[in-house]
């Protein structure tokens, strides 16, 4: 408890000192100061503190929906962006605004939700073929179908002129995030606290279908629960902010490596981490090139493509 503690306090400093990084003068001299207060507190609390908000949930969430995934198809190499998950997100988000542009935003998330779990439900389908001894096999195939289903989401957006939208879902940016249109994402914490509850069982299923089964485990309701989950909160995300690769990767695999599988004792550290990871990476993009911004969603693909990579090399290599 007091190394959780330790990580909470740690966040907490992360997202401190994000709420004071950027082009605008925020300080805390200018809150204390009634000369510049009205328009600190106006920065603050319609830009700094929304865009601090979205970072801390939708990195806690995405790498929940990561570990969720891993223990449903028991592969380490699994998450929203390598089994096509996202791009079925974003295939959905696109029909919704050819055919429905006027329709609410929740609506929109509804929809790429439920494009969301029938591309992951076809991943898994796909998954029965892979050989149960080649388990690189599998994030290939995710990825391979996540390019088939991002190939015709381009094709579409580009003969209705929408590249720019896809473009903007394709890669989380959180520079765009005021009050007003982040509030969305606060269903994700909703989400997670329902991963949280069913930790246990999907630790257990985990296992696989016969044992899980043979422990009394109902493992279809189970699986069907992860689905929903991970769906909603890719969709969720991809919509408000867009797409943040290997996150729900890279921080499962670095916290399991550290504390092992039960998702009960680990799953707030894989929250703390994601969020603490994706405000340093936000904060990186600020500050690298001020007063201009790199999306936390490239800063952190580069940086979670090197890990996946490394996690790659190491498995072939202990396989070898």
């Amino acid at each position: 408890m007091g190394g959780l503690t330790a990580g909470l306090l740690v966040l907490a400093a992360l997202a401190a000192a994000s709420l004071f990084i950027g082009v605008a003068d925020l300080t805390p001299a200018r809150l204390a100061d009634p000369a510049t207060r009205e328009a600190a507190m106006s920065t603050l609390m319609d830009s700094r503190l929304p865009r601090t908000m979205a970072l801390l949930l939708s990195g806690s969430c995405l790498a929940i929906a990561g570990v969720i995934m891993q223990m449903l198809t028991r592969n380490r190499f699994v998450e929203p962006t390598t089994a096509g998950t996202t791009e079925a997100a974003g295939f959905g988000m696109l029909l919704m605004m050819l055919l429905f542009p006027g329709a609410p935003v929740v609506v929109k998330s509804l929809v790429a939700a439920g494009f969301a779990c029938a591309g992951t439900a076809v991943f898994l389908r796909l998954l029965r073929a892979v050989p149960p001894g080649a388990p690189l096999l599998v994030p290939l195939t995710g990825i391979m179908f996540g390019g088939i289903v991002g190939s015709v989401t381009a094709f579409i957006a580009h003969r209705y002129g929408l590249m720019q939208s896809l473009g903007a879902w394709r890669n989380g940016d959180f520079s765009v995030v005021i009050s007003g249109r982040y509030e969305l994402l606060w269903l994700t914490l909703v989400l997670s606290v329902a991963a949280y509850l069913a930790a246990d069982r999907f630790t257990i299923a985990g296992l696989g279908g016969d044992m899980s089964r043979n422990l009394g485990l109902d493992y279809g309701k189970t699986v069907a629960v992860g689905l929903v989950i991970v769906s909603l909160v890719s969709a969720l995300v991809v919509t408000t902010v867009g797409s943040i690769p290997f996150l729900g990767l890279v921080v499962p695999n670095l916290v399991s490596l550290a504390a092992g599988d039960n998702l009960r004792r680990t799953l707030p550290w894989m929250a703390i981490a994601g969020a603490a990871l994706v405000l340093v990476c936000d904060m990186a993009g600020r500050l690298i090139v001020a007063p201009y911004e790199i999306p936390a969603g490239t800063v952190f693909g580069v940086l979670g493509s090197a890990v996946f990579l490394y996690l790659l090399l190491g498995r072939s290599t202990r396989a070898a």
